[in-house]
C-alpha cells in the first residue's frame, strides 16, 4: 500500500536537489531561481485539493483512489523523460509545470489510503512506514547523481545549455522506478469500498441555514477585496508577476466561497467542486493551528532547496557558475545531504509512534522541528562540508515528523468520508509559504542578503526555529 510513495519520492528527490541546477545550467541567473519554482506550489494549491475531493466521491470498481494515483504516475513519469532533455530555459518550465501538477495527481490518494484501509490506533504508524518508502526513495533519488559518476564513470561533465549525462540518465531511472512502485501499489493494494453512511456524509449539506453560511460570506468578501486589491496594486505598480499569481488567487478563491454562499442560500444540496471552500471554512481548529507550523515549515525548507546547491557551490567550492566542474561537484554533493537527511528520516519516523505515545504529538513534533533548525543553521555554521551530515541528522530529524505526524493529526481530527479533501486543503497550507518564499526570497537574497545564498539558510533556521514554538499550540484532541 505504502510502495507508491517510494517512486513518488525519487521525483521529489531528483525535482529538489536538480531544479536549480537545471534552471542554471539553461542560463538562469541565482536571484531569479524562487519565481522558477513557482510551479510547484501553484499546481499543488490547485490540483491536491480537487483530486481530493474529486477522489473521495469516486465509486469506480477500481476504487477511490487508485485511478487517480495511476494517471498521475503514468504523467509524472513522461515529464521525468522531458526535463533533464530541455533545450531551453523555458522548455524546463514548462516540463515543471508538468511535473509537479501530475505527481500531485498522484500524491493525495497515496496518503488517503492509509486513512482509508486502517483502523484509527494503526494509522500513526501507517504514516510512519510511509516515511520510511518517502525515505528510501529520496536517499536513492538525491543521491543518483553521484553514484552514477563515481561507482558507473557516468560523466559529469556539463557544456553550457546542457545538462550533465549523470543527471540525465538519473531522471530516466527515476521515471522507471516511479512506473514499477505506482504500478506495485495499484495493482497489489485492495481499497475497501465507501460504506452508506460515508456516502450519506458526502451527500448531506455541511450549512443548512443561513445563519451557517455567513463564514462563507465574511471570508469570500474578505479574499476577494483583497485579492482585487493587491491585483490593482501588483499591475499598477508593476511589481513582479508571482505577486500578481498571488493576488490572482486570492480573488478566485473569494469568489468561490462567495458562489458556494449564494448555492447554499438558494437551498442547493450539492456544490460541486465548490463545496471545497466550504469544506475550508470549517476545517477543525487543529488543521488551523496546523497551517501556521506549516507556513514557517515550508517557507524554510522551500529556500534549503532552492539556495544549498549555489550555496554550497560559492561558500565551500569557490564556484559560480553552473557550466564548472566546481559547481557540478557541489551539487552532487548537496544531493548526498540530501540523501543523508531522507535516510536519517526513514529510520527516526518508525520511533516517532512510540514517542509520540510517550510525550504527545505536540512535544514529539516540535522537538523534531528544533533539530532542523539546528540543522539548518549548521550549513551556515560548519566550516567543513565533511562535517555537515551533523546538518543532515538534524534536518532529518525534522523531515521524518513533518512527513508523518501532520497526516496523523489531521485524520483524527475529520470526519472519515472526508479525509481525501482534508488532506488536499492541508496541501494548500504547504504550498502557500513556498508560494510566500517564491516572491519574497529573490528580493531578500538580492537587496538585503547582498545576493550571497548562505544567508537565505540562515534565515531558514529562523522559521524552522518558530515552527518548533507553533507546533506546541495544536491542540491534542478534536477542536
Amino acid at each position: 500500500m505504502c510502495f507508491a510513495l517510494f517512486g513518488i519520492q525519487i521525483v521529489w528527490g531528483l525535482q529538489n536537489a536538480n531544479t536549480s541546477r537545471i534552471f542554471q545550467a539553461l542560463g538562469a541567473d541565482v536571484a531569479a531561481l524562487p519565481a522558477l519554482w513557482i510551479a510547484g506550489p501553484i499546481t499543488g494549491l490547485i490540483v491536491q485539493p480537487i483530486v481530493g475531493h474529486l477522489s473521495d466521491r469516486s465509486r469506480s470498481r477500481f476504487g477511490r483512489r487508485r485511478p487517480f494515483l495511476l494517471v498521475g504516475g503514468l504523467l509524472t513519469a513522461l515529464a521525468l523523460l522531458i526535463m533533464p532533455n530541455a533545450a531551453t530555459l523555458w522548455t524546463a518550465i514548462a516540463a515543471l509545470w508538468l511535473l509537479t501538477a501530475s505527481i500531485n495527481i498522484a500524491m493525495d490518494p497515496s496518503r488517503a489510503l492509509v486513512a482509508d484501509n486502517l483502523p484509527h490506533a494503526q494509522r500513526a504508524r501507517g504514516y510512519a512506514v510511509q516515511v520510511f518508502f518517502i525515505g528510501t526513495g529520496a536517499v536513492f533519488a538525491s543521491s543518483l547523481p553521484w553514484v552514477l559518476v563515481n561507482w558507473f564513470g557516468v560523466s559529469n561533465e556539463a557544456v553550457r545549455g546542457a545538462l550533465p549525462p549523470a543527471v540525465r540518465y538519473a531522471f530516466y531511472i527515476g521515471s522507471a522506478c516511479l512506473l514499477v512502485s505506482v504500478l506495485w501499489t495499484v495493482a497489489f493494494t485492495r481499497e475497501r469500498p465507501a460504506t452508506d453512511d460515508a456516502s450519506a456524509a458526502l451527500r448531506l449539506p455541511v450549512a443548512t441555514d443561513a445563519g451557517r453560511g455567513m463564514p462563507l460570506v465574511r471570508g469570500g468578501r474578505t479574499l476577494a477585496g483583497s485579492g482585487m486589491a493587491l491585483l490593482l496594486l501588483a499591475a499598477g505598480l508593476g511589481w513582479q508577476w508571482e505577486m500578481i499569481v498571488l493576488a490572482a488567487a486570492a480573488l478566485l478563491i473569494g469568489l468561490a466561497q462567495l458562489a458556494a454562499a449564494k448555492m447554499r442560500a438558494r437551498g442547493d444540496g450539492s456544490l460541486g467542486l465548490l463545496q471545497i471552500v466550504e469544506d475550508f471554512m470549517r476545517m477543525p481548529g487543529a488543521l488551523r493551528r496546523l497551517a501556521v507550523v506549516q507556513f514557517f515549515t515550508w517557507f524554510g525548507l522551500f529556500a534549503m532547496w532552492i539556495y544549498a546547491a549555489p550555496a554550497m557551490a560559492r561558500t565551500h567550492f569557490g564556484a559560480t557558475d553552473a557550466a564548472s566542474a566546481p559547481f557540478n561537484a557541489a551539487a552532487d554533493w548537496v544531493g548526498i545531504l540530501f540523501a543523508g537527511y531522507n535516510g536519517v528520516a526513514a529510520i527516526v519516523a518508525l520511533l516517532l509512534p512510540a514517542l509520540s505515545a510517550r510525550i504527545g504529538e505536540r512535544a514529539t513534533y516540535a522537538l523534531c522541528l528544533s533539530g532542523g533548525a539546528l540543522g539548518m543553521a549548521g550549513f551556515v555554521l560548519i566550516p567543513d562540508t565533511h562535517w555537515l551530515w551533523l546538518s543532515s541528522l538534524g534536518i532529518g530529524l525534522a523531515w521524518a515528523a513533518i512527513l508523518s505526524l501532520p497526516y496523523a493529526i489531521i485524520v483524527g481530527a475529520v470526519p472519515p468520508a472526508k479525509v481525501g479533501v482534508y488532506l488536499g486543503i492541508h496541501n494548500i497550507f504547504l504550498v502557500i509559504p513556498q508560494l510566500v518564499a517564491a516572491i519574497a526570497l529573490g528580493p531578500i537574497v538580492l537587496n538585503l542578503f547582498g545576493g550571497e545564498p548562505l544567508l537565505a539558510l540562515a534565515l531558514a533556521a529562523a522559521f524552522l526555529a518558530v515552527a518548533a514554538g507553533a507546533a506546541l499550540l495544536i491542540p491534542s484532541a478534536r477542536a
